[in-house]
């Protein structure tokens, strides 16, 4: 790619190859987690510092009452955080299988049309041997002969 292109997007490369996809969503994801500990120290040093603040007249609650909005909203932000790098490890997996996927299919393919070649011209099956005769008894039949002594009748006369 020529980078004096108005077109060409530093990204385009990346996403092309699976690889490259994978190495930019981890630098990505070790980011926003080195920025998820600052916020994480933040939320604490905020939940300290407003349950510490105390108004003349306060209830020993009151100050925990007003802090808790503040508590709740950095608490869904990390936890949105929390969301948002399991997506970015996600998406890193199914751009893998994307890959894989795309390998796969033309084998897939070639495998499908075989069969279906196949179920529209069988082979030719061949004759079954002719079977033994009514008044001969094999000896060797295995599971061919009587199976409870109410099947003999007359045989074992």
């Amino acid at each position: 790619m020529n980078s004096n292109d108005p077109n060409h997007s530093p990204l385009r490369d990346v996403a092309q190859s699976p690889e490259a996809t994978a190495r930019y969503l981890a630098d990505v994801q070790r980011f926003l987690l080195d920025i998820g500990k600052n916020l994480e120290t933040l939320a604490h040093e905020t939940r300290v510092h407003l349950r510490d603040t105390h108004v003349e007249g306060d209830r020993w609650y009151h100050a925990r009452l007003r802090a808790m909005p503040v508590e709740k909203s950095l608490g869904n932000v990390l936890k949105n955080l929390n969301n948002l790098t399991e997506g970015l490890e996600k998406s890193a997996y199914k751009r893998r299988a994307h890959d894989e996927a795309v390998v796969n299919t033309a084998k897939d393919r070639k495998e499908k049309e075989i069969e279906r070649k196949r179920k529209k011209n069988p082979p030719t099956l061949q004759a079954a041997p002719n079977p033994p005769q009514q008044g001969a008894q094999n000896q060797n039949s295995g599971y061919g002969g009587p199976t409870s002594i109410y099947d003999l009748g007359r045989e074992s006369a």
